[in-house]
C-alpha cells in the first residue's frame, strides 16, 4: 500500500511529504523535531517542523487515528477549544517494506503547555486553582455540546494564558464520543474519570517530589468536581420569579454573560394562576465576549482577553467626539438608537480603535521580545502595566509611557522564560 495523506488543507500534504515517514516516530532524527514539553501518553508522540508550523505527530492504529481525526474536526465545527486536526498519514512502511503505524497530525497550539508540565514545576496552589477553574469550564463546554471525553487528565489538556487567567484546550479525543445530548449519568461518569485521572497524576508528581507540599492530590481531584458542578448548576438551573419581574430574567442572562456564556435558547412559562414565571436556559453557548469583540473589531481572541479588550474599547469610545453618550457599551448586543445623526456607529468606532490604538500599540513591542504571547495577550499585559504604573504615580501615565517602560524594564526579564510578564 502506498503512502496516503488525508488532510484538511490542500497545502499541508506538500509540507508533510518532507518528513521521514519511512522511519518509526520514536527514531526520528533531531533535525526534524521541536523540543517542547509533552504529557504522558500511551502512544509515541513527537513535535516536528512542517514548513513554518509546529505540528504534533502521534502514532496509533488506522481506525482510531481516523476516528480521532473526525472527532477533532467535529469539535472544531461546533467551536470547542481543542487542537486543530491537520492530517492522517496511512500506508507507512520502513525502508525494508515492513509496515509502520499510521499517524495523526495536529497543529501545535502556539503559546500552550500541557497541564502536567506546569504541575511539575512545584507551582503555587493559587495558580493550580486557576488552572482547575479553566479545566472545569472546558469540561462544562464539552458536556453542553454533547461530548463525553472519557479520558480527561493533566496530560490530555493544554493551557495557555488568557488575560491573567487560563484557557484550557482538549488535546486527545481518542476515547471521546459525541452525542446530541449527554445524560446526567454520562456526565457524572466522565467527571468521575477526570477526578480519578487528575488525582492519580498528582499522586505520581507527589511521589517524584514535584508537587507543592500543601497540595493534597485526592482533595484536588475532588475540587475539579466541585467547580464543575457549581458552574453547571448556574448554567442550567431553573429559576422561578414573581410575575411581572421580567428584569430578573435579564439579570440572570447578564450573570451568564459575565461567566462568558450566551443564552441561545430559553424556555419561559407562566404558572397556571399567573403569579410566577419559570425561566430555563435551554441552550447555552460559550464565548459571549469573544463573539462580541469579533463582531465589532474582527479580532479573534480568548474569552477573558475579549472581555478586557471590550472594556478598553468602551473607555476609548467615551473619549471620542462622535460617540453618542446614550449608545450602549460595545459588549452588549444592543445597537445605537440613532437619535444623534452625527454619532458614529459602534462598529465604526471599534474599527477606528483597532487601527489607531490596538495595532500601533502591539507593533511597538519588538517581535523578538514577545515570546509566546499573541497580540491580544500583549495588549492585555500592557494595560495591566499601565494600571500598575498609574497606581504607583497616582495619576494616569498613558499607554505610550506604559509601553515604553514595559519594553525597557519588564520584557527583558521575562524573555528567558518566554512567559507573559505580569505586574509585580
Amino acid at each position: 500500500m502506498s503512502l496516503q495523506i488525508s488532510a484538511t488543507n490542500p497545502e499541508h500534504p506538500a509540507l508533510l511529504l518532507a518528513l521521514p515517514w519511512d522511519t518509526p516516530l520514536e527514531e526520528w532524527p533531531e533535525e526534524y523535531l521541536v523540543p517542547l514539553p509533552r504529557g504522558i501518553s500511551r502512544h509515541v508522540v513527537r513535535y516536528a517542523h512542517a514548513g513554518d508550523e509546529v505540528i504534533a505527530v502521534k502514532e496509533l492504529a488506522e481506525r482510531p487515528a481516523l476516528r480521532e481525526y473526525g472527532l477533532l474536526r467535529d469539535l472544531d465545527r461546533i467551536g470547542i477549544p481543542a487542537v486543530d486536526p491537520l492530517a492522517v498519514v496511512t500506508g507507512r512502511t520502513d525502508r525494508s517494506g515492513a509496515p509502520l503505524e499510521p499517524v495523526l497530525i495536529t497543529r501545535h497550539l502556539r503559546g500552550s503547555m500541557p497541564y502536567r508540565s506546569m504541575f511539575e514545576t512545584t507551582m503555587r496552589p493559587v495558580t493550580m486553582h486557576r488552572l482547575m477553574d479553566a479545566l472545569a469550564v472546558l469540561l462544562v463546554r464539552l458536556h453542553l455540546a454533547g461530548f463525553a471525553w472519557g479520558d480527561c487528565s493533566l496530560s490530555n489538556t493544554l493551557f495557555r494564558r488568557d488575560a491573567g487567567a487560563y484557557a484550557a484546550y482538549l488535546v486527545d479525543a481518542e476515547t471521546g464520543e459525541l452525542h446530541p445530548r449527554l445524560s446526567p449519568g454520562q456526565r457524572d461518569y466522565d467527571l468521575d474519570l477526570a477526578r480519578v485521572n487528575i488525582s492519580g497524576e498528582l499522586l505520581d508528581l507527589e511521589a517524584s517530589g514535584a508537587l507543592h507540599p500543601s497540595v493534597d492530590p485526592v482533595e484536588f481531584g475532588h475540587e475539579i468536581c466541585t467547580r464543575y458542578q457549581g458552574l453547571w448548576r448556574e448554567l442550567t438551573r431553573t429559576s422561578v420569579y414573581p410575575a411581572g419581574k421580567y428584569h430578573y430574567i435579564e439579570r440572570r442572562i447578564r450573570r451568564l454573560n459575565d461567566l462568558g456564556f450566551d443564552v441561545a435558547e430559553m424556555q419561559i412559562e407562566h404558572s397556571s394562576n399567573g403569579d410566577t414565571v419559570t425561566f430555563v436556559p435551554k441552550v447555552v453557548d460559550a464565548g459571549h465576549h469573544q463573539r462580541q469583540l469579533l463582531r465589532l473589531t474582527g479580532l479573534d481572541t480568548e474569552e477573558n482577553q475579549a472581555r478586557r479588550l471590550l472594556s478598553d474599547l468602551e473607555s476609548w469610545m467615551a473619549t471620542q467626539d462622535d460617540y453618542a453618550p446614550h449608545d450602549p457599551p460595545p459588549s452588549s448586543q444592543l445597537r445605537s438608537s440613532g437619535e444623534d445623526p452625527h454619532a458614529a456607529r459602534p462598529e465604526v468606532l471599534a474599527h477606528r480603535w483597532v487601527r489607531d490604538v490596538f495595532r500601533p500599540t502591539v507593533r511597538a513591542v519588538p517581535p523578538e521580545l514577545r515570546g509566546t504571547m499573541d497580540p491580544a495577550e500583549i495588549y492585555h499585559q500592557l494595560l495591566e502595566h499601565r494600571w500598575y504604573l498609574s497606581e504607583r504615580a497616582q495619576h494616569d501615565i498613558g499607554l505610550e509611557t506604559a509601553v515604553k517602560d514595559y519594553i525597557e524594564n519588564v520584557l527583558p526579564r521575562a524573555r528567558a522564560t518566554l512567559e507573559p510578564a505580569e505586574p509585580e
